[in-house]
């Protein structure tokens, strides 16, 4: 038995066999489903960009484990190399399927509809009646009525209609690329920060007064003007039946390029300063204390931010006082409509500073500010602390302790303001709004051919859909009826 030996593939034709396996639907397919399960660790683990300080945690509570996701870059990962390797292969292998796909189509559609088949009788809808010799003229009148593409021949016409449907489902296709582009636009030159300023101060656009900055992969600095926002008042409205709010409003003088403004902003009315929008993201208040140590000098003073923990604002926080010898935290919370609870203790039922008392707890030793370990500006570790005793207090009062002093001044409102310049987020809506048509067209869109031949003086019909589309059997019958005179 003769065996047959097959030629060695060479480098071109090692690299053509890898492009059709790459741009294949069904590689497209296997990479979404492995982008999708790849992320699915960025929900559940958290993530350095966006919380460093419950990776910090995790590190503690288990070092090992840390050691390993780290290694894997489970704490960054959708800024991680395997990521990025999935994002990069999909969107070769979307514009290897689809452009192809598309210029084909084009070609279709520009092309004549295909030869009348010989067997009409074979096909989906088939009917034979007695004619006048009238009926060719009547149909492609009828054809072009009904914008149907003809081909016409001597005794016969095939007329295409529907090419909607794959013109649909490949501008789908197409618009996916347009958001991957803008995505990727975004995430490689983009930038996003937050910022809480309190009432009363401002903010300016340099890196040292975000809070949380995240530049783009190939972005080194900010891009945007040194913008300065001012905020001069701040006024949330309240459902007073469902505690829910119904408003939220804050009035800032900015400073753009030397134009002094006076501006509103709401939820869903942002700030922009060229290609940067400024949204105004949460609130929350902040309790202007001053400490006092057993001489009497002030050893801190100023506002403190706190932190929300339910819809009526009772809000958690920590004031640290280095400068006390020894250093003393006060561990507090705020409730800006107080009221006391059998079960719970102390409460808020209702957002607003109605009745606003904080409670607290003073403790003294080393806060661990010069360990060089984040920490979160809302808890203190009072685990090598010495507690000095419980307290509260509304506006106005004074709270004495071994050591010191403590008055809450006034309560002020802050806000957290989100700071994003992504200049790709044109391309993704455009993206978006154009994968939503596309998804429609294809949807409703319908491709079918008909027939028409006239054979001595009969009058065959017929026709063909793809996919078993519904309503040609309707479509045959009122063509018929058209062609007998009695449409």
């Amino acid at each position: 038995m003769t065996q047959t030996e097959l030629p060695e593939l060479g480098f071109l034709s090692l690299l053509r066999y890898i492009w059709r396996q790459l741009t294949s639907m069904r590689t497209a397919l296997i990479l979404l489903m492995m982008m999708g399960i790849a992320a699915i660790p960025g929900s559940l683990i958290p993530q350095r960009i966006s919380n460093p300080i419950a990776v910090r945690d995790f590190f503690a509570a288990h070092p090992t484990r840390a050691q390993w996701y780290d290694r894997f870059s489970l704490f960054d990962v959708y800024g991680s190399s395997w990521f990025s390797a999935i994002y990069i292969l999909l969107f070769i292998s979307l514009i290897g399927c689809v452009l192809p796909r598309t210029v084909e189509h084009f070609r279709a559609m520009r092309a004549e509809p295909p030869a009348t088949p010989r067997n009409l009788n074979r096909l989906e809808q088939h009917q034979i009646f007695e004619g006048n010799g009238t009926e060719l003229a009547e149909a492609t009148r009828w054809f072009k009525k009904k914008r149907f593409r003809i081909r016409q021949g001597m005794q016969d016409i095939s007329a295409e209609k529907g090419y909607l449907r794959e013109t649909g489902n490949l501008f789908f296709h197409l618009s996916l690329i347009l958001i991957l582009i803008g995505v990727g636009f975004g995430s490689l030159f983009g930038m996003r920060g937050e910022a809480i300023v309190n009432v009363g101060e401002r903010f300016i656009n340099v890196p040292t007064s975000y809070d949380s900055l995240a530049l783009g992969k190939l972005t080194n600095d900010l891009n945007a003007s040194p913008f300065v926002i001012e905020v001069n008042d701040f006024v949330a409205t309240y459902n007073p039946k469902t505690n829910a709010a119904t408003d939220y409003s804050m009035n800032v003088t900015t400073t753009d390029e030397d134009q002094v403004r006076e501006q509103l902003v709401k939820v869903n009315k942002p700030l922009t300063f060229g290609d940067t929008r400024v949204y105004l993201q949460a609130n929350g208040y902040a309790p202007i204390v001053t400490v006092r140590d057993s001489t009497g000098s002030v050893v801190f003073q100023g506002p403190v931010t706190f932190l929300p923990q339910d819809g009526n604002l009772r809000s958690i926080g920590s004031i640290k006082v280095p400068d006390a010898n020894p250093q003393v935290g006060f561990v507090a919370s705020l409730l800006p409509t107080y009221q006391r609870s059998e079960s719970d203790g102390g409460i808020s039922v209702y957002p607003e500073l109605l009745r606003p008392k904080m409670l607290f707890s003073v403790w003294s030793g080393d806060l661990g500010l010069d360990s060089g370990v984040p920490q979160s500006v809302y808890r203190i570790d009072t685990t090598e602390m010495t507690n000095l005793g419980l307290g509260s207090l509304s506006v106005g009062e004074t709270f004495q302790y071994p050591g010191g002093t403590i008055t809450l001044e006034k309560i002020i409102p802050w806000v957290n303001l989100q700071i994003v310049d992504d200049p790709g987020k044109s391309y993704a809506l455009f993206g978006g709004i154009a994968a939503i048509l596309g998804l429609i067209f294809s949807l409703y869109g319908r491709r079918r051919r008909i027939w028409v031949r006239i054979n001595g003086t009969q009058v065959e019909v017929a026709a063909l859909s793809k996919n078993n589309a519904p309503g040609l059997e309707k479509e045959i019958a009122e063509l018929v009826a058209h062609l007998k005179g009695n449409a």
